[in-house]
Formats: C-alpha cells, structure tokens, sequence
C-alpha cells in the first residue's frame, strides 16, 4: 500500500492550531488542500494564517517564492462539508468530545467516497469509539500529529479495533511521504506517547507533594543531570497545566483509574486556582513582568575527601570512578565485595538511587541517576535528618570537586531522575508486552514526541536488566499502594535475560 496520490485533494476540518498546522503540512508536501470549520469565516483566516507563515519560511529562505505561490494556488477554504466531496483523506482536529468527533465522520460519510480515508487526530479519545459509530468503521485511522505539526516530527499512527490493516498503512506512508517520522500504534489510552510519558511529570509531583523539594530544584536537577531538555514543572507550564491534567485524568479514568497513572492533587488545585501557566501568567512559576524566576537549591561549598572506598561495582555510576580519580582524589578499592558505594572518610557511605531511603541506614548518602555523570553539571543528594553533617558534607564536597552543582534534596526514594527513568522503561516495557507498538517505535516516539535524551528502552540497555525493576520493586515495598509496582512484563524482562546469559 503506497502513499495518497500528491495531486489528490486532502481536507482538514477544525481551524484552531493544530488544524491550521497540520493542513500547513500537507500543502508543502504537495498536496491541494481545503480547510474546513463550522464556525463562519474561520477557514477564511486560518487560510489567511497559513499563507503569512508561509511568507516567514520564504523570508527566512526555507521555501522558494515559486512554491510558495503554488502552494496559496492549492490552499482553498471550503463553505461546507460538500465541498469535501473529492478529498481522498479528512483529517479532523475539532473539539476533543467524543459525541462532537463521531458526528462529523457520520456526516462526512454521506459525503465522501467510499475509499476516502478518514483520520481522528485525537489526543486523548478511543479512535475504536470515534470509528464506532460510522458505517464502515475500517477506513478510519488516528493520525495524532504533535504541535507545532510543521516543526515537531512525530505521528502517531493508530489502529482502531476494526480499523483496517490498508488503511492504516496507507495513512502510515502518507506521513512519510510527507517529511515526517511515523509510528504505528494500537488503540491505547494515550496512545504512546501519552501513556508513557505520565511518570515523567507524576514523580516531579510526587517528590514536590512529599516537600523533598521545590519546582525549581526538580526541573534543574531533571535538565541538568537527566538530560531532558526541560523540567517537569516549567513544561507543564509551557503546555498548559489545564491541558496537562486533563490528559492524565482522560488516560488515568480509561485504564479504569490505575494508580500507576493516579493524577497530582497539586496540579488539580493549581487548575483550579486558574493557573493554567504562560497562558494565564502564573502556573508552577509567575511569569509576571516583575517576577524572578525562583533558582535551585544548590549547596555552598564544601571541603572534597581525600579519598573514597569503593565496594562492589557501582553499576550504571561506574564511570564516577574515572571522574573521581581525574579530580585527584584517592579510589582505594575493598577486595571483600560488601555492596555497591562508595565509603568516605568519615565511615558514612554514597550509593546510587536505589529506591530505599537514608534513614533506613546508619549513615548514608543517595546520589541521583545522571544520564552522563560527565556531562551532567548538577547531582542530586537524599539524606534523611539522622545522616550525619560530616558526611553530606563530603559528599556534597565530592561532587563539587568533579565541577557539579549540588542539590540536597529531603529523604525521597528513588530521588528524581531514577524513580522517573524507572517508571518510564516499566511503562514501556508493559505497553509493548501489551501489543501497543514495537520497542523501536516505542523509542522513537519518546524521543522524536516528548524530546527525552533516550528512548525507554535504550535507558534499559545502559542501565542493565534489572535495574529499573529492582528500583521499582524496593519503592514498592515502601510505598505497598500499587503505583510503583514493577509489571510483569518488566520482570520477565529481566529474569529472561538472565537465564539466557546463565545458559549462554
């Protein structure tokens, strides 16, 4: 099955933002193009909207003035739904309301030809219900395109349950021949990328709900050692916090209120008080002209150790050593195997986020998951009240002296980026076992969608077999509601591995 025929007429009905892009896409690619909004006079400025962007890309030299004029040619605004009549693709970007989406394909159906491809570009609705109420159910694909469509790569290309397998490969090449990266998908809530990126901004809540730290320090330690290029807090923002929690409350209510997907109470008030974010001037942050964007907790400087003990191997933070022997501090290593940390001076201990907390223990120091502890230019301590001074002290010292900020955050386990990244590979994991999309594409889709550093499932080759699993597992026993769960996918992950390599 190839893509639509480029001299085909392609139609987007709803001429909000993302209409508006989408349709942009589709008239750079070549294709006529009409635009469609119940609302009189709507398609009459979208149409205007696109030509003045069009007229940018000229300007900026990322499109020719020849085909920019082609283009205005094809772009044609439409009075009403029969002047769809001989599109061979719709694709609707209107109110996100089941009743409203299932009564325009109804109509269209009495207007189009029978082999037109229809396209939902859902974010957060069942395409099974939106097909459900057509004649002919089949010929009905998601194509959930990412704002701004013109710019953001990724599309979502999803299977209803009786879409049909030509359809969607059809829409699936389509997307191609149009520039951008397509993914196939069954029909999940929140899809891919919507159902595995909720943890990303749950646990930024969760430790903010718990007071180990404030929005600031989370976002910073979440960009600057996780490597996402923003935090959770000031994305939320960015995105509407509106927006946000009702995305998470439309995937959270359609897995019939999975605590692995249980919305923040602290975003639901933040809604409620009317700070939406950017848009209303005020969300997690004031975006007032007068405000000054609150900075992280970073330490005051601290006295390095003259030397660590290493115990056991350090796993996913090996490669600390090399920075810690580059800094010119002694690595002196125990040949009996008592663990996997490092012991300061001062007999206190620095482990890696495990998912168990300081003051379980004696005298220990977390450390946070960094995507490249040598890039990384922030790390994140937990200690718990008992921990002694001395020993935060030097690991505070240890980490300034490989030339990191350093932010104490309270006794959270798991800390930030590691109960984050775990929850992320557990999700994917179980979305894949479920026939939800293929790892590639899983991976794909949260790189190109939400722009994480990795794709879940790279994080899980870097990490190890296991290693998200037993994070997962440890924070379960802390927190026994269900919501840290590891799946059973992820543990058949880690124990087929290993018998595998036991057996190799």
């Amino acid at each position: 099955m190839t893509a639509l025929d480029l001299n085909s007429p392609v139609a987007v009905v709803g001429t909000g933002t993302m209409g508006q892009g989408i349709a942009q896409v589709a008239l750079v690619a070549g294709h006529p193009v009409r635009l469609y909004d119940t609302l009189a006079g709507r398609a009459d400025a979208a149409a205007e909207a696109i030509g003045a962007r069009l007229d940018r890309l000229v300007e900026k030299g990322r499109f020719s003035g020849a085909d920019r004029d082609a283009a205005r040619e094809r772009l044609r605004p439409a009075r009403s739904l029969d002047e769809l009549a001989d599109c061979v693709l719709v694709i609707e970007a209107v109110l996100e309301q089941l009743d409203v989406k299932q009564k325009l394909f109804r109509d269209l159906e009495d207007v189009v030809e029978d082999d037109c491809l229809l396209a939902t570009n859902t974010s957060s609705l069942s395409v099974t219900a939106i097909g459900g109420a057509l004649r002919n159910p089949g010929r009905l694909v998601g194509l959930h395109f990412f704002n701004p469509a013109p710019l953001l790569p990724l599309v979502e290309v999803v299977s209803g349950h009786a879409t049909d397998f030509s359809s969607a490969t059809r829409a699936y090449e389509t997307a191609r021949a149009w520039g951008k990266t397509p993914v196939a998908c069954a029909d999940t809530p929140g899809f891919i990328v919507n159902r595995i990126a909720r943890p990303f901004y749950a646990e930024a809540f969760a430790v903010y709900e718990s007071q180990a730290a404030d929005p600031a320090t989370i976002d910073a330690v979440l960009r600057e050692s996780g490597g996402f290029r923003m935090g959770a807090f000031e994305l939320t923002d960015l995105i509407g916090q509106d927006v946000n929690e009702s995305v998470t409350h439309s995937v959270w209510q359609a897995f019939f209120q999975d605590l692995r997907f249980t919305p923040s109470l602290s975003q639901r008030r933040l809604v409620e008080s009317g700070r939406h974010g950017r848009k209303t001037g005020h969300g997690w942050y004031d975006y007032g002209d007068d405000a000054e964007r609150p900075e992280p907790h970073t330490a005051e400087q601290a006295q390095p150790p003259a030397h660590v003990v290493v115990e056991g191997d350090l796993g996913p933070a090996s490669e600390l050593l090399a920075l810690i022997r580059e800094a010119g501090i002694q690595v002196r290593e125990d040949e009996e195997d008592h663990g996997t940390r490092l012991v300061l001076p001062s007999g206190g201990q620095l482990a890696l986020a495990d998912g168990q907390t300081s003051i379980e223990f004696r005298d220990v120091v977390y450390f946070d998951l960094a995507l490249d502890y040598r890039r990384a230019t922030r790390i994140a301590l937990s200690a718990s009240q008992d921990t002694a001074p001395q020993t935060v002290a030097e690991a505070i010292g240890l980490f300034q002296a490989l030339g990191k900020d350093v932010s104490v955050i309270g006794d959270a386990p798991g800390m930030i980026v590691a109960r984050t990244v775990a929850r992320i590979v557990d999700l994917a994991h179980d979305a894949v076992a479920k026939g939800v999309a293929t790892e590639e594409d899983t991976d794909t889709a949260m790189r190109l969608g939400v722009n994480y550093p990795l794709g879940p499932f790279e994080w899980c080759r870097r990490l190890g077999r296991t290693w998200a699993h037993d994070l997962l597992e440890e924070l379960h026993l802390r927190e026994p509601s269900g919501r840290y769960a590891p799946s059973l996918a992820l543990y058949r992950h880690g124990h087929a591995t290993e018998k595998r390599e036991g057996t190799s």
